[in-house]
């Protein structure tokens, strides 16, 4: 459930496939941009929640990146993507 929680709030599902889009680390603007310009404060909080999480953490060059747990989540992410698609094209 704690995954769930974590995964269910506003724009977290976003920012985690937005660093792994590309896969390379993402500055903080860069990422906002990507975000569809999101508030700056909210993008904070989700980096935050995920870096708590294991799931993202900053680089040296004041960037962000996927962990490798981040990264055992967009695979695990994988059917659901699947079903989104063939939800996406029912008639």
């Amino acid at each position: 459930m704690a995954a769930l929680d974590l995964l269910g709030r506003r724009w977290t599902l976003r920012v985690v496939w937005e660093l792994h889009r590309g896969g390379t680390p993402v500055g903080f603007r860069d990422l906002q941009r990507r975000c569809d310009a999101m508030s700056s404060s909210v993008l904070s909080a989700r980096l935050a929640e995920l870096r708590e999480a294991g799931i993202a953490a900053p680089t040296d060059a004041a960037a962000w990146r996927l962990t490798p747990l981040g990264d055992d989540l967009v695979t695990a992410m994988g059917p659901l993507l699947d079903w989104s698609r063939a939800w996406a094209e029912r008639p």
